[in-house]
């Protein structure tokens, strides 16, 4: 989403005309979630992706005419049934819901834009709500909405400005979107803005190093602090945005840790441990990890009570980190680690998504009632 509204940014300055598509809502299997975003360009050039297919065709098709039409903006809903996901070569069933804006205005948009492009390069994170679908306020209507609690717009009803505000703050330090629908039958769609997610590893060790190859596939800026100078290098680890050799109880003070963190902590030994997960422990990252058994955990958390870490803040530490599958080596132990990381920004547990038992034999009554019948 970065690349689009970057390129947004970009066009709203030089006053060339656009389009925002955006999955606002979605039900059932679909090949994007609510956040995914394409930009058309005057010329017809996208960027980003819907899913692909027909689907993303017929939404580029709709952006064009708003474009060209001068409509304003439009919510659109497509169902993908079994011949629409077959030709398209999908496993995909559900619904999609759209919201369509042109931005054919000189000046349009800039102003969010600018902010946007703040936010993903560190700077305070911000919201936008948009009223995507109306009923009885105007569509297209927006509200910014910040990290110190200033806005700027409105979305035209003063309740739905402050369900707006309530869910951008909830939305906003991790960059997620969230819909709400207003006691009249008002869609909101209300999508957060910030530094792209950062995985901070505390110790160079050969886990965190394959975590590091991982994350930064996976799109997450990587940091790496360690008291071991070959630890913490750019050769050992040139994909990471920053090193910082220093105590394991002072590293993370030289990074940039917010809710949109993941912190993993693995050094070189029981006592650096204990220190580096009281420091972890005291920052806003909404994820910390330590890398052990659990006995060590045990030992660990009985130590940083006693110096006063809050038992709340130690029911957060995921300690052993990582999702079980059984994984030995450093490469399935960083895929666990990395999987657990993805699935709680998502907020997912991280369970098997295969088939139930009772869908199966559903699959084996409809098969048999088929062969059965008398066109077979």
């Amino acid at each position: 989403m970065k690349s689009v509204y970057k390129e947004a940014a970009h066009l709203a300055r030089e006053s060339q005309d656009f389009v925002l598509a955006t999955v606002v809502n979605t039900k059932g299997s679909t090949p994007q979630k609510p956040g995914a975003s394409l930009l058309v360009r005057g010329d017809g050039s996208t960027v980003g992706t819907l899913g692909g297919g027909c689907v993303e065709g017929d939404i580029w098709f709709a952006a064009r005419e708003a474009l060209r039409e001068h409509t304003g903006p439009l919510f659109k809903d497509y169902y993908l049934n079994e011949d629409i996901a077959a030709r398209d070569g999908l496993v995909c069933g559900g619904s999609m819901f759209f919201y369509i804006e042109p931005f054919d205005t000189p000046g349009a948009f800039t102003n969010a834009a600018d902010e946007i492009e703040a936010a993903y390069e560190g700077g305070p994170p911000i919201a936008v709500a948009t009223v995507v679908n109306a009923s009885t306020l105007r569509i297209g209507a927006r509200m910014l909405v910040r990290e110190d609690g200033t806005t700027t717009g409105t979305l035209g009803d003063a309740k739905a400005d402050a369900e707006a505000i309530v869910t951008a703050n909830a939305v906003m330090p991790m960059g997620m979107s969230e819909r709400f629908v207003t006691a009249t039958g008002d869609e909101v769609f209300v999508a957060g803005f910030t530094a792209p997610a950062t995985v901070v590893l505390v110790g160079g060790g050969h886990v965190n190093l394959q975590v590091a190859k991982i994350a930064e596939m996976l799109g997450f800026r990587v940091m790496v602090t360690d008291d071991r100078p070959e630890f913490a290098s750019q050769e050992r680890f040139p994909m990471a945005e920053a090193t910082k050799v220093a105590p394991y109880d002072k590293g993370l003070d030289t990074f940039p840790i917010t809710p949109n963190t993941a912190i993993i902590v693995g050094s070189r030994g029981h006592q650096y441990d204990d220190l580096a997960l009281e420091a972890a422990a005291r920052t806003s990252a909404s994820y910390v990890g330590l890398l052990g058994s659990k006995r060590k955990a045990i030992m660990i958390y009985e130590s940083l009570l006693k110096r006063g870490t809050p038992i709340e803040r130690l029911r957060e530490i995921r300690s052993p980190v990582g999702l079980d599958l059984g994984g030995r080596t450093p490469e399935e132990i960083a895929v666990s680690i990395m999987a657990e990381v993805v699935a709680f920004r998502y907020g997912h547990a991280g369970g098997s998504m295969k088939l139930e038992e009772a869908q199966l034999q559903r699959i084996v009554a409809k098969v048999g009632k088929q062969a059965s019948s008398p066109a077979h």
